[in-house]
């Protein structure tokens, strides 16, 4: 096995994004339509076995870090089981979950410590209860009860992440209150710029726009002084400004503040990160269709080295660059949402 993967553009790759279900709970604005999606059939999707020797072969080859993503990955039944194996396949060395929290707290009341991520990241785009319907149109979406498990997280010594993906006339007028989360709280709070997947089609004033996230540093740092660039460990990660979040200490904040401005500012450069999507399939990049069916090498009877060697041919295919931009200038919003790529 190698012990590390390298792209054509010299970039070490470290970081698996791995989606296990496309099912959701909520039908947020910016990733799907009022009515929904098409789940995938669960005999499409990976089985637990299958991405734990998956993982495997990735740690074999160099990867440190495995993000759990969806759809809402606490959906899949066995979830609980499913991180206590992951955490125990030797090389991997943080474990972490993207969620939008509203299956966290029974999660963490069932399982044992040994089934609790090194992070969570939660999504939460608004504070304002009628803001937040709106937005992940659901009811049951309630800001209280997700700031409610921070501190549960916190004790447990689980960093913890809040996601906001700032909208224009919608939820940007709540960047300051989101922000001031991490004032009393030792939490990242970051936002990420709307990127243009699930986005409802349409001409371009009836779509919904980013915020660029300098201008809402400008916001916070004229709300709170001056955003002062950090690199070093926080709780109980390493967080340096090297992938595609950028991160800042703010006077009297116990907490940082991140931008992930995937639009604006190219991060490609320093990509260290692939993602698979419950399918099966090795994405190479969020914005490209380029990539390789792991799935299907498994179903053809394929061993660990020839799937570690496939592995390793189809990264030098990573694109130097994303395509985000481009596909806002065109336009063209009638991408995969979401959910269907592993968030």
């Amino acid at each position: 096995m190698r012990s590390e993967l390298r792209d054509s553009c010299g970039r070490v790759l470290d970081y698996l994004r791995v989606s296990i279900t496309d099912r959701c709970n909520l039908r947020c604005i910016y990733c799907m339509p009022p009515e929904g999606v098409e789940w995938k059939p669960h005999d499409n999707i990976l089985t637990f076995e299958q991405i734990l020797r998956i993982v495997k072969i990735f740690s074999g080859l160099g990867v440190r870090k495995i993000r759990i993503t969806g759809g809402e990955p606490l959906l899949r039944r066995g979830a609980s089981s499913f991180f206590k194996e992951l955490k125990l396949i030797p090389g991997i060395e943080k474990t972490a979950l993207t969620t939008n929290g509203l299956l966290l707290g029974t999660y963490l009341d069932k399982a044992g410590e040994d089934s609790l991520p090194d992070s969570i990241n939660i999504s939460l785009d608004a504070l304002d209860n009628e803001n937040c319907k709106f937005i992940t149109r659901s009811v049951n979406a309630k800001p209280s009860a997700i700031l409610a498990l921070i501190d549960r997280l916190l004790e447990k010594l689980i960093t913890v992440k809040i996601n906001c993906v700032p909208m224009r006339s919608v939820n940007e007028n709540e960047i300051l209150s989101i922000a001031a989360l991490a004032k009393d709280k030792n939490i990242i709070v970051r936002f990420i710029e709307l990127m243009p997947f699930g986005i409802p089609s349409g001409d371009a004033d009836s779509c919904l726009q980013f915020v660029p996230g300098d201008e809402a540093a400008q916001m916070i740092e004229k709300a709170f002084g001056v955003l002062v660039p950090f690199n070093g460990i926080f709780a109980s990660e390493e967080v340096r400004s090297k992938g595609p979040a950028v991160y800042y200490s703010l006077s009297d904040f116990k907490g940082k503040i991140g931008f992930i401005n995937a639009v604006t500012h190219g991060f490609c450069g320093t990509c260290n990160r692939l993602r698979l999507t419950s399918e099966g399939f090795l994405k190479l990049c969020l914005s490209s269709t380029i990539g390789l069916d792991l799935k299907e090498l498994i179903k053809t009877g394929a061993d660990d080295i020839e799937i570690s060697d496939a592995i390793a041919e189809a990264v030098l295919k990573k694109p130097r660059f994303h395509t985000l931009s481009k596909i806002y200038g065109e336009q063209k919003q009638h991408q995969e949402g979401m959910s269907k790529i592993g968030g």
